[in-house]
C-alpha cells in the first residue's frame, strides 16, 4: 500500500481509533458507576442506614472526577509538547490497569480500611486517565478530519461514551441474573477483570494511527507552546470558564440519566435492578443510533444553532421522563428516559468539535482538557450526589430532581449563546482589520 493510500486513510482510522479508544475508557468508567450505585456501598462502605453508604459509595464515584482536572493539566501539556499520540497510549494502559485492579479488590470485611482506602487510590488513578484521555481522543479525530468535517469526525470520540455504556450494561446484566451472594462475592468483578482484554484490543488499534497533522505541523515549525496551561490562563481563561459552563449538561446529564437513575428507580420507585439496567441498555443504543445523526444535522446547521436547539430540548425534557418512570413499567420508562437522553446526547455528540474549534492549535489540547474535566469535576461529580440528596430531602416528589436537570441544561444554554456571541465579535473585529489592511 502506497503512503499516499495510508493518509489519505488517516481521517478514517484515526476516527475509528478515537471511538474504540474512548470506548474502553468510558467502559471501565461506567462499570465503576454502576457498581457504585449497586455494590460498593453495602462492601466497602457497610452501614446500617442505606442511604449512608450510598452516599459513601457515590463520594468515592465523585472523586475520580475531581482527579479529572488533574489528568486533563497533566496529559494535556503532554500532548501540546510532545504529541496527542504519546499521551494517549498512555492514559489508555492506566485505565485499563486501574480497572482490572479494582476487579482484584478485596472487600471491608476482608481487610477493614484498606479496602475503602485501596478504592479510592484506584479511583483517582482512573480519573487523572479519563482527564487525560478525552481531549486527545477528540483532537485525534478532529485534526485528521477532512476541511470542513471536525464537527463530524470529533463527534466518534463522543460516540465511545454511549458504546462503553452498552458494553457495561451488557456486562452487569449478565452478573446480575446471578443470585445475591455469588453477585457481592465474586459476580460483580467479572466486567472488571474482562477490562484486560479491551487494553490489548485498544493498544493495538492505536498504534496503527499517525500522528496529528496539525500538531506535526507546529512541531516541524518549532511553534509548540513551551507552557501551554500558562498560555491558557494568560489569554483565554475566559474562554476556558465559558467552555467549562457550555459542556454542563452534556457531562451532568449522563450520570443523571445512568448512574443517578439507577439509585432513584431501585430505592424509590421499587424497580428491581434487573428492569432498571434492562430499561438503560435500551436507552443507550438509542443514544448510540442518535448521536452520528445529531452531528450530521449539525454540520448542515450550524453548531452553535444546532446546540442551542439542543440545550433548550434538554432543559423541558425531564418533566415527562420522570412521568413516564414513575410508572414502573417497561415501555413508558424507556420511551421518558429516552426523551432526555436523545436531548442531552445530541447536545453531546456536537460540543466536542464546537469548543476545540473555539482554540488555537498549540494550547488546543490543555484548553479543552481542562474546561471539559473542571466541568467533569463539578458536573459530573456531584450530580448522583445532589440527585441522591433532592431524593432523600423530598421523597416521593420528582419535581425537585427535574428542576435540578433544568438548571443543568439552562447553564450550558446560556453558555453557548456567549460563545457564540463571542466568535461573531471576533469575525466581525478580524472582517473589518482585513478591510482597513486592504485600503
Amino acid at each position: 500500500m502506497s503512503t499516499q493510500q495510508t493518509t489519505a486513510r488517516q481521517p478514517v482510522r484515526a476516527a475509528a481509533a478515537a471511538f474504540i479508544g474512548t470506548m474502553i475508557e468510558w467502559y471501565d468508567f461506567y462499570i465503576y458507576a454502576t457498581a457504585a450505585a449497586l455494590v460498593f456501598g453495602e462492601l466497602y462502605f457497610p452501614s446500617e442506614d442505606r442511604f449512608v453508604s450510598t452516599m459513601a459509595s457515590f463520594a468515592t464515584f465523585a472523586v475520580g472526577f475531581f482527579a479529572r482536572p488533574l489528568g486533563g493539566l497533566i496529559f494535556g501539556h503532554l500532548g501540546d509538547r510532545i504529541g496527542r499520540k504519546k499521551a494517549l497510549m498512555t492514559t489508555l494502559m492506566m485505565m485499563g490497569v486501574a480497572t482490572v485492579c479494582v476487579g482484584l479488590l478485596p472487600s471491608y470485611s476482608k481487610v477493614g480500611l484498606l479496602a475503602p482506602a485501596l478504592l479510592v487510590l484506584l479511583r483517582v488513578v482512573q480519573g487523572v486517565a479519563v482527564g487525560g484521555e478525552w481531549g486527545g481522543a477528540v483532537l485525534m479525530a478532529g485534526e485528521h478530519a477532512p476541511a470542513g468535517r471536525r464537527t463530524f469526525f470529533a463527534s466518534f470520540a463522543q460516540l465511545g461514551s454511549p458504546a462503553g455504556l452498552i458494553l457495561s450494561l451488557l456486562a452487569f446484566r449478565s452478573v446480575t441474573s446471578l443470585d445475591k451472594a455469588d453477585f457481592l462475592s465474586w459476580g460483580w468483578r467479572l466486567p472488571f477483570l474482562v477490562s484486560a482484554v479491551l487494553l490489548v484490543v485498544g493498544i493495538m488499534i492505536r498504534l496503527g494511527v499517525n500522528e496529528s497533522p496539525e500538531f506535526e505541523k507546529l512541531k516541524e515549525q518549532s511553534r509548540t507552546a513551551k507552557l501551554p496551561i500558562a498560555e491558557v490562563f494568560h489569554s483565554a481563561w475566559g474562554l476556558v470558564l465559558l467552555c467549562i459552563g457550555a459542556n454542563t449538561i452534556g457531562i451532568a446529564g449522563v450520570y443523571f440519566t445512568n448512574t443517578f437513575m439507577i439509585a432513584y428507580t431501585t430505592q424509590y420507585v421499587g424497580i428491581t435492578r434487573s428492569l432498571i439496567l434492562d430499561c438503560l441498555f435500551a436507552v443507550a443504543i438509542i443514544q448510540f443510533l442518535s448521536q452520528p445523526i445529531a452531528a450530521w444535522l449539525a454540520e448542515r446547521m450550524g453548531g452553535a444553532r444546532f446546540l442551542k436547539c439542543a440545550a433548550l430540548a434538554a432543559m423541558v425534557s425531564p418533566y415527562p421522563m420522570f412521568v413516564l418512570v414513575q410508572s414502573g413499567q417497561v415501555v413508558p420508562m424507556v420511551i421518558g428516559i429516552a426523551i432526555a437522553v436523545v436531548c442531552m446526547a445530541s447536545f453531546y455528540s456536537v460540543i466536542a468539535g464546537f469548543v476545540s474549534g473555539v482554540f488555537p492549535t498549540r494550547v488546543r489540547y490543555s484548553a479543552i482538557s481542562l474546561a471539559y474535566q473542571v466541568c467533569g469535576a463539578v458536573a459530573g461529580g456531584l450530580t448522583p450526589l445532589v440527585g441522591t440528596w433532592l431524593a432523600h430531602r423530598y421523597a416521593g416528589q420528582w419535581w425537585p430532581l427535574a428542576v435540578f436537570y433544568t438548571c443543568l441544561a439552562g447553564v450550558s444554554l446560556v453558555c453557548i449563546v456567549a460563545l457564540d456571541a463571542r466568535r461573531a465579535a471576533q469575525a466581525h473585529d478580524e472582517t473589518a482589520a482585513e478591510a482597513l489592511s486592504s485600503h
